[in-house]
C-alpha cells in the first residue's frame, strides 16, 4: 500500500497489520507499506530551500516588480523586442512555500537575463540582480530541475513506475553527494540539509523496488549491481545484491515455486567517486562484460530468465514492460506472476500537480475571495481538459465555454 507520509497512515497500517494477521499477509506483511515518492521528494527539497530561500530574493523581487503593472509589463517586452530577446513564457512570480514555482520562476526569468540588465540601465527604480546573483540563481535552477522532472516522471499515469524508483533515487544520492564538494557554500549547506531528510526516509532502499528493476528485461540485477556499486562501493554491492535476489527468491517460493539456493559472487574494491551519470555508465559496462551470470549458477525458472541477455536500453525509448512480460513472460510463468503484481505497485499516490500543492496556486493571495462554486468549476475544468478520452472531447469543450462564460459574467458583475 503506498501512502502519504503522515503518522495516521503509519498508525493504519499497523492496525491493518493486526487485524490481518501476518500469515494472511504476502511475506508476513513485512512489505505491506510504502511511502509516497512524490511526498518524499517534496520534503526533501523544502528543507533544501529553506537554506537558500533568502539567496533568491532578489530574482523574486526583479520579476515581481515588472509584472506589477501592465504597463511595466509592455516595458519589459518592448525591452527585450530591442535586445533580440525572444519572449517565449511570460514571467512568472513563485509562491514562497511552493518549491516547484520558485523552479518555474528561476527557469523563465534566467534566459531574460539580458533583458533586465538593459532594464537596470533604463529605470532609475529598477535595481537589478548583481551578476553573482544571476550565476546562483542559474546553479539552483538546474538542481532544482532534477527533482522537478523526477517528479513528473514518479507521478506517471501511463506507463509503470516501480521499475524506474531504483535507480532515479540511487541518481538523487549521488547528485546530493556531489552537490556537497559545491564552491558555494550555500549550496553545500541545501546538499546536507537535503541528504539528512534522505538518509531519514530512504536509509533502506531495497526490498521490492529493488525486484521491480530485477523484473525490468532491460536492466535485470546488472542494473542493480551498477547502483549499490556507485552507492556502496564493489565490495558492499554484492551483498546488498544478494539480499536482492534472495527475496525474489522467497517470492517464488510463495508463489508456489520450488527454487534452488542462488550463489552470489564476491567482489573487492573501494568505493570510487562517481556521479548520477555514472550509474548508467557502469551498468552498461557491466552489461557488456555479461556481469549478471556470475550471480547464478543454478537453472531454474529465475535463473534462466537472469542468464538470458538484457533488452537493449535507452532512457529515451518508451519500452511496455508489460506488454513484454504478457508476451515474452510465457516462459518464466511464475515471475510473470510475481511481475504482474510488483510492477502494479504505484511509488507515489498523487499527480505532480497534487504533490507540489494545487490549492496554493488556485487560492493565491489575488484571488482569495472565489466562492466554492467557482473554485469548484475552475478544478473541475483543469481535469477536464486533461482529460484525453475519445468521444467525449465535445462535451468538455462545451463545458468549458459555459465555464468562461461564467467567469466573464461574474468579472463583469464585480
Amino acid at each position: 500500500m503506498t501512502l502519504d507520509n503522515c503518522s495516521a497512515n503509519d498508525n493504519m497500517i499497523g492496525l491493518m497489520e493486526t487485524r490481518l494477521g501476518a500469515a494472511n499477509m504476502l511475506l508476513k506483511g513485512k512489505w505491506l507499506h510504502m511511502r509516497c515518492c512524490a511526498y518524499i521528494l517534496n520534503l526533501i527539497v523544502k528543507d533544501g530551500m529553506a537554506v537558500i530561500g533568502t539567496a533568491v530574493a532578489h530574482i523574486r523581487e526583479s520579476v515581481a516588480y515588472w509584472i506589477a503593472t501592465p504597463k511595466r509589463y509592455e516595458k519589459f517586452e518592448k525591452t527585450a523586442l530591442d535586445e533580440n530577446v525572444e519572449l517565449v513564457k511570460k514571467l512568472h512570480l513563485d509562491c514562497k512555500t511552493r518549491w516547484n514555482s520558485t523552479y518555474i520562476m528561476l527557469s523563465i526569468a534566467i534566459p531574460y537575463r539580458k533583458v533586465f540588465e538593459r532594464l537596470g540601465e533604463l529605470d532609475r527604480n529598477y535595481d537589478c540582480p548583481a551578476a553573482d546573483d544571476w550565476t546562483f540563481a542559474t546553479n539552483v535552477c538546474e538542481k532544482l530541475g532534477l527533482f522537478y522532472e523526477l517528479t513528473e516522471l514518479f507521478s506517471g499515469t501511463k506507463y509503470v513506475t516501480a521499475n524506474l524508483f531504483f535507480p532515479k533515487v540511487c541518481e538523487i544520492k549521488l547528485k546530493l553527494n556531489s552537490w556537497g564538494h559545491d564552491e558555494d557554500e550555500t549550496i553545500r549547506n541545501m546538499s546536507a540539509a537535503m541528504i539528512e531528510k534522505y538518509d531519514k526516509y530512504w536509509a533502506d532502499i531495497h526490498g521490492l523496488m529493488a525486484v521491480a528493476v530485477i523484473l525490468d528485461p532491460r536492466l535485470k540485477m546488472t542494473m542493480l549491481h551498477a547502483c549499490y556499486i556507485a552507492l556502496f562501493g564493489e565490495e558492499a554491492a554484492g551483498k546488498y545484491v544478494t539480499e536482492a535476489q534472495e527475496l525474489l527468491t522467497s517470492l517464488m517460493k510463495h508463489y508456489h515455486v520450488k527454487d534452488q539456493e542462488s550463489v552470489a559472487t564476491s567482489s573487492g574494491g573501494a568505493p570510487s567517486t562517481v556521479s548520477a551519470a555514472a550509474v548508467l555508465s557502469i551498468f552498461k559496462t557491466l552489461a557488456a562484460n555479461k556481469k549478471t551470470t556470475s550471480f547464478v549458477r543454478s537453472k531454474n525458472e529465475l535463473d534462466r530468465y537472469l542468464e538470458e541477455e538484457t533488452l537493449p536500453h535507452d532512457e529515451n525509448d518508451y519500452f511496455d514492460i508489460l506488454g513484454w512480460w504478457k508476451l515474452e513472460g510465457a516462459r518464466y510463468p511464475t515471475l510473470r506472476l510475481i511481475a504482474r503484481d510488483i510492477l502494479a505497485i504505484p511509488i507515489t499516490t498523487v499527480a505532480s500537480e497534487s504533490a507540489f500543492s494545487t490549492s496554493g496556486r488556485v487560492l493565491s493571495e489575488h484571488r482569495s475571495r472565489l466562492t466554492p462554486k467557482m473554485l469548484e468549476a475552475l478544478m473541475c475544468s483543469q481535469s477536464w481538459l486533461r482529460h484525453n478520452l475519445k468521444g467525449i472531447k465535445m462535451c468538455i469543450y462545451n463545458e468549458f465555454f459555459s465555464l468562461i462564460h461564467g467567469l466573464y459574467t461574474a468579472a463583469t458583475n464585480v
